[in-house]
């Protein structure tokens, strides 16, 4: 099988110490379930991209959101996060696949199936998990290596749009 693995969103802001309060993500516990993964699909020969948000850096950006800011120490990748090879990508919207280059690049490889991992489960994973889906490419969301802050309700609904779309968990 021609798989990748997604790693979303894996950045400072949402788990180094310095982060706001409704991160409230167990930042060891991710970062080594992640960290699992990236060895596991790099060590079969698989593919591993990095996904960072990126919001662009103005003062209403500053004020409104203060995190994933373009240019500073939180939009950068996580410390902890092995980084195994040089596709990361850039996006400003939830899905990832709102990058052409990421969604060119991904198109040409030809994958299989795109596994995801990272923040937040019912955020950005789900995001860009829809937007495979939509773009005919099948998604599979890896839930050891997913975390969530969202409400109960909230992760009942989006679980139903994932089902809907063929989404499945692995």
């Amino acid at each position: 099988m021609n798989a990748a693995l997604l790693v979303i969103d894996m950045q400072n802001d949402y788990l180094y110490e310095k982060r706001k309060a409704k991160f409230a993500y167990n930042t060891r516990e991710l970062t080594d379930a992640v960290n699992s993964l990236i060895h596991s699909y790099a060590d079969k020969g698989c593919d591993v991209i990095y996904i960072r948000h990126i919001i662009q850096n103005l003062p209403t950006n500053r004020l409104l959101f203060g995190f994933s800011i373009a240019g500073t120490e939180g939009a950068e990748l996580y410390s902890g996060l092995d980084i195994v090879s040089d596709l990361i990508f850039d996006k400003l919207l939830g899905d990832a696949f709102t990058n052409k280059e990421l969604l060119a690049m991904v198109r040409e490889k030809g994958y299989d199936e795109l596994h995801i991992c990272g923040l937040d489960e019912f955020g950005c994973v789900t995001s860009t998990a829809l937007g495979a889906a939509k773009r005919g490419m099948t998604a599979r969301i890896i839930r050891s290596g997913t975390a969530t802050v969202f409400p109960e309700g909230k992760q009942a609904k989006m679980r139903k749009k994932l089902d809907a779309a063929g989404v499945k968990y692995i």
